[in-house]
C-alpha cells in the first residue's frame, strides 16, 4: 500500500512563494499601483495578480508586504477579458475615481469594510442587481438617487486600491476549468489564507479586511472569499517557478 502523502508544510511553501514573487518582481521591473496604471503600458493578454496593502507586512516567515488578493480573469470557455480589463474594474476611473463595485467583487467587499471602519452604513444599494438600474427597480428609487449615494463610496474604493501595490505573472493559457491560471489562483488562495489551517502572515490589528461584513474573508486574512478553506498542492509552485523562467515580461 502506497503511504499517504504528507501534509503541505505552509511555512515553507509560503517561503518559496514569497521567493517566487520576488522572481516576478525582477521580470516585471517591480510592483506597480493601479492609481498609475493605464491600458497603454505593457501587459501581457492574460494572467494572475497578486496585491499586496500598505501596513500589511509578514512576520512568519520572512519579511515585507504580505499578498491580501489573489485574482485572475477569463476561466470560463469563450471568455475575452484580458488581464488588464479585469485589473481596470478594480481600479475604476483614474481621472474621476468613480467605479462599478457590481463589476468587481474586490470592490465590493473594500468598500463595504470602508463603510463599517468608518462606522457608516453602506448605500442600501451597495451590492443590490446588477447595474444602477436594477437596483433602482428593486428598492423603488430612480437610477441618479442610486448612482449619487454610491458615489462616494465608490471613490474612497478607488483610492484605496488605487495605492495597493501588485505583481502579476503572465500565464497566457486558454480560457476554460484546466486553465493553469485558475489553478494557480485557488492553490495560492489556499496557501495563504488562515480561514482553515494554521496562521502564517497573520493580518495586522488594523487590517481593514477585519471589517469586512464577509466572515471569509475575515477568517482568511485575503480580499477572497473563494477557496479560501481549501488545501493547497504544493505542485503549483513548480508550475509558478517554470512560467517565471519562461516569461519574459
Amino acid at each position: 500500500m502506497n503511504a499517504p502523502n504528507p501534509a503541505p508544510d505552509r511555512a515553507a511553501d509560503t517561503r518559496r512563494f514569497y521567493e517566487i514573487l520576488s522572481r516576478v518582481s525582477e521580470r516585471v521591473g517591480g510592483c506597480r499601483h493601479l492609481a498609475n496604471c493605464n491600458g497603454r503600458m505593457h501587459w501581457p493578454r492574460r494572467g494572475v495578480y497578486f496585491f499586496f496593502e500598505p501596513g500589511e507586512c509578514r512576520s512568519d516567515p520572512g519579511c515585507g508586504l504580505r499578498v491580501v488578493r489573489v485574482g485572475t480573469h477569463a476561466l470560463k470557455p469563450g471568455s475575452r477579458t484580458s488581464l488588464w480589463q479585469r485589473l481596470s474594474q478594480h481600479r475604476g476611473s483614474a481621472r474621476s475615481g468613480a467605479g462599478n463595485h457590481r463589476g468587481s467583487i474586490f470592490r465590493l467587499i473594500v468598500g463595504a469594510a470602508l463603510a463599517r471602519r468608518a462606522d457608516a452604513v453602506p448605500p442600501q444599494s451597495w451590492g443590490v442587481g446588477s447595474d444602477a438600474g436594477a437596483a433602482a427597480r428593486r428598492l423603488g428609487l430612480d437610477r441618479a438617487t442610486v448612482r449619487r449615494d454610491e458615489a462616494e463610496l465608490e471613490r474612497r474604493v478607488s483610492e484605496c486600491i488605487g495605492r495597493m501595490p501588485f505583481l502579476w505573472l503572465r500565464v497566457d493559457d486558454l480560457p476554460g476549468s484546466t486553465s493553469m491560471r485558475g489553478v494557480i489562483e485557488r492553490n495560492a488562495i489556499a496557501l495563504l489564507s488562515h480561514a482553515r489551517t494554521p496562521a502564517v502572515d497573520t493580518p495586522s490589528d488594523s487590517w481593514l479586511g477585519a471589517y469586512s461584513d464577509r466572515e471569509m474573508v475575515r477568517a482568511s486574512g485575503l480580499w477572497n472569499n473563494r477557496h479560501v478553506a481549501d488545501t493547497h498542492d504544493p505542485s503549483f509552485l513548480d508550475e509558478m517557478e517554470t512560467l517565471v523562467t519562461r516569461s519574459r515580461e
